[in-house]
């Protein structure tokens, strides 16, 4: 599908509702807010008439909202680089298919021109909508009522974004998530059953594979964990917190794969597990050093539910963050530990 679109009305009067969108050839009415970060605005729509049926025909019935609301992210656009890096983010995100992998629906860019004459670029992106929020948020609500998941909950969350996390590695050439943390990744609750997982936001995703062969790249790649549009409320939100020891500290002669997604990942299973990320403790210390705890791997486990998680869990997580690329296991050695982890634990 096309990056351009005629007739779109920019949502100038978006965050208090009432502003009307067209994408493609469908037109939304915006209801209101849900989400910002950076140049990019998120806003609960509904769509304003029930499409045809052949319009209908050509879309993916799973995807088809049956109330008419979706999620729509408007990305300001201000400069050419950060139009190339929407357009990629565009190309990447309609790569992949997966039930735990957050599906982009629809999208246009278009070009605007502000009250002084100057033009600009506004993306709008459409996806399914998850009023349940993140585990971010999750975390939060939980860490301020002193509560955990179960270690069933746990598991099975977990695997849901593995399985996420294994359709993008499984690409030739690999892609790495890049950004794999508990803000990016959806939970939808279920009466009754387990929730559902979904890894979104594509942004960072890239081919996993670099062969690093000078200082210069090596401090490309380290200025690759540093998002300068990132206000850190806490160690939950911010990129660096989750970037593997590696994108730290690279050698002048390194190999870079998707392993640094299994660091990240097992950043999120040790917040899913305590409501915090594991390395945060580093900020509040007099003297402490985010980088050292990263690159050293020092773990410090905070208090967690009673009865504890099993052991086993705890060596699950420090499996995945070992300092040095080489030990940590690949996607397909995660989902299978998860597996043993799901059929001895769960009842």
């Amino acid at each position: 599908m096309g990056c351009s679109i005629s007739g779109l009305n920019a949502l100038y009067d978006a965050a208090t509702g009432g502003g009307d969108v067209w994408i493609n050839e469908r037109r939304f009415r915006v209801l209101r807010q849900i989400g910002e970060g950076g140049f990019a605005f998120v806003y609960l729509v509904r769509e304003h008439q029930p499409a045809s049926d052949a319009a209908l025909a050509r879309r993916d019935t799973a995807h088809v909202s049956e109330d008419g609301t979706y999620a729509m992210k408007k990305v300001l656009i201000q400069s050419k680089e950060q139009l190339d890096l929407v357009r990629e983010e565009i190309r990447v995100s309609s790569l992949f298919n997966h039930p735990n992998l957050l599906p982009l629906l629809d999208h246009a860019i278009i070009a605007v021109k502000n009250q002084q004459g100057d033009w600009s670029h506004e993306a709008y992106l459409l996806f399914p909508v998850h009023l349940d929020g993140t585990l971010f948020d999750n975390a939060n609500i939980m860490l301020s009522r002193k509560e955990f998941y179960s270690t069933a909950d746990v598991l099975q969350i977990f695997r849901q974004m593995c399985e996420g996390l294994k359709h993008m590695h499984s690409f030739d050439p690999p892609y790495a998530h890049n950004d794999v943390k508990p803000g990016n990744v959806l939970i939808t609750w279920r009466k009754g059953q387990a929730p559902v997982a979904t890894l979104m936001d594509f942004g960072s995703a890239r081919p996993a594979r670099k062969e690093i062969r000078s200082r210069s790249e090596a401090l490309q790649l380290q200025l690759s964990i540093i998002d300068p549009y990132c206000v850190c409320r806490n160690g939950l939100l911010s990129i660096a917190h989750i970037s593997a020891p590696e994108l730290w500290d690279c050698p002048s002669h390194a190999d870079i794969d998707e392993r640094t997604d299994i660091w990240s990942l097992g950043c999120t299973l040790f917040a899913i597990m305590y409501n915090v990320s594991p390395f945060e403790y580093a900020l509040g210390e007099s003297g402490g050093s985010l980088q050292l705890a990263i690159v050293n791997g020092q773990l410090k486990w905070p208090a967690g539910p009673k009865p504890p998680y099993p052991d086993e869990l705890r060596q699950f997580v420090i499996w995945m963050l070992q300092p040095q690329a080489a030990m940590r296991p690949h996607i397909s050695d995660v989902v299978l530990h998860v597996d043993k982890l799901i059929a001895k634990y769960l009842p």
